[in-house]
């Protein structure tokens, strides 16, 4: 594995020339999100509200995975258009299924304590990128393979992520507008350290 900076500097160097692509996608998916996520309904009957909200948010999870795996493709040079964020809804059931379970898993743990609900969620981190790469797998076993890739390394993610809070802090007093380029500063940084993880468990496992 290689350190954070070095990290940092392959997701830089992999948008250099994209960011303008990278920041149109992040545009697309946030309002998509945010926009369906939104119910006015809300202000009116609260209960209802959410219900409906909570139904819309389900429907999109496969965009959210679109997104995130999005910047696996970038990474890999492969075609970036922005159809390929809606990639997830062409297996919709296997997405979905997949990333409700990784959030109950989650929830469940933060439930229970924090902290080791917190260090759960960064070992179902590479959950996304293994149903990309493995088409054949289900969400329980691409979780549990993610939980084994990420033996170890938790720390080292969260270390990365961590030293990105000077972008977070941009992005706050520019109103939002510095997550159109954080996000996929970010989701390139997450991608580097899957396929550097994915390598080193494929050499230990074969």
């Amino acid at each position: 594995m290689k350190t954070i900076s070095e990290y940092k500097n392959m997701a830089l160097g992999s948008l250099e020339g994209k960011w303008t692509k990278a920041a149109v996608a992040s545009l697309i998916a946030f309002l998509i999100l945010e926009v369906a996520g939104s119910s006015p309904s809300l202000l009116v009957d609260p209960v209802p509200g959410m219900v409906g909200q909570g139904i819309v948010t389900i429907l999109l999870l496969p965009l959210a995975w679109g997104y995130l795996v999005y910047f696996l493709l970038l990474i890999r040079e492969e075609n970036i258009d922005y159809e390929r964020l809606f990639d997830g809804f062409s297996q919709y059931v296997r997405i979905t299924l997949a990333e409700l379970l990784k959030g109950i898993y989650v929830l469940l743990w933060l439930f229970l304590f924090i902290i080791p609900g917190f260090v759960k969620s960064y070992s179902y981190a590479m959950t996304e990128f293994i149903l990309k790469d493995n088409p054949e797998i289900s969400g329980e076993d691409a979780i549990c393979l993610s939980m084994k890739m990420m033996q170890g390394h938790k720390m080292q993610l969260f270390l990365l992520d961590l030293s990105m809070i000077g972008w977070l802090i941009l992005s706050f007093l520019t109103l939002g507008i510095g997550f159109l380029f954080l996000v996929p500063y970010n989701y390139s940084a997450h991608a580097h350290f899957y396929e550097d993880l994915k390598a080193e468990y494929d050499n230990n496992v074969f």
